[in-house]
């Protein structure tokens, strides 16, 4: 061997060494404890667009050291993330399609959180308010009236196609529904703009509503109905399915989203600012 050569896999051998004396293999460490202090959660765009999360978050980081971050899409689409391993837990509001999800795999349990339900939001006339949700709806099919649609898989979205689905009623032969591919706020503007009804769940109204910069000139104009619960689960992504989650930390958001603490942080949030709570309670049940 050369001296060249000799030369440089000394100097090699004293890199390495270098790295490992100044905790190379620490900063692994490090690296992976940080990662297992994250939790990635995907939900649904009216716990971020009530303010819900942005409440919660810096809580759950002093209770638990973890913190908290999150994709707020369409209820579909956050199932989807879920079923593609991106995230470690999914927070959402779609009955139905969150136990399809735990049933193929892809979740582990589910879990009621909270629930509020939804209205409808519109001009004042030509329809009168009511608590008859299908009257409500098949008028404004007979009418031809313009409706704005979130039109994006969400859990209001599917709650809306399913009022349809019952009332026998193609919303799509109406002239006048439009469907936005938009989330809870963007799709509320627009129907504003154009003087359109719109279901939606009551927190994010209220909140959007009462924000002065919005200058809605809706009411709400059909609510009470049975079909209107706006029901929110839980649920941690399966790590048997994708071993990279990070479950411990699902877990723990679980339970302490579930305890009767911040259960009643919940029931409470929304109160001293809109009059009245955005969401109510009920873990522990069987919604």
């Amino acid at each position: 061997m050369n001296l060249k050569k000799l030369i440089v896999l000394l100097l090699s051998a004293v890199m390495v060494f270098a790295f490992t004396a100044c905790g190379g293999s620490g900063d692994s460490g490090d690296e992976a404890a940080e990662e297992n202090n994250v939790l990635l959660m995907a939900t649904t765009t009216s716990t971020e667009d009530t303010g819900l999360l942005d409440y919660l978050q810096p809580i759950f980081k002093e209770d638990t050291g973890i913190d908290l971050r999150w994709t707020a899409v369409g209820t579909g689409e956050a199932l989807k993330l879920g079923e593609e391993g991106q995230v470690d837990v999914v927070f959402v509001h779609a009955k139905a399609s969150e136990e399809e999800f735990v049933a193929n795999g892809w979740g582990v349990e589910r879990f009621p959180v909270m629930y509020n339900d939804f209205v409808v939001v519109g001009p004042a006339e030509p329809l009168e308010k009511t608590n008859d949700v299908a009257a409500f709806f098949g008028a404004i099919n007979d009418q031809q009236l313009l409706f704005a649609s979130r039109g994006d898989d969400s859990g209001t979205d599917k709650k809306e196609k399913k009022i349809w689905e019952g009332l026998g009623i193609d919303p799509m032969g109406n002239p006048n529904y439009v469907e936005t591919g938009q989330g809870m706020g963007a799709t509320l503007t627009m129907a504003n703009e154009k003087g359109a009804y719109c279901l939606t769940d009551r927190g994010t109204w209220l909140k959007q509503s009462m924000d002065s910069e919005n200058n809605y000139t809706l009411d709400i104009v059909c609510e009470g109905g049975n079909e209107l619960l706006n029901q929110y689960g839980v649920i941690a992504v399966n790590p048997e399915k994708y071993p990279q989650v990070n479950n411990e930390a699902a877990n723990t958001f679980i339970a302490w989203i579930t305890s009767d603490e911040i259960q009643e942080l919940i029931g409470q949030y929304g109160v001293d600012t809109y009059g009245q709570a955005l969401f109510t309670p009920n873990a522990g049940t069987d919604n």
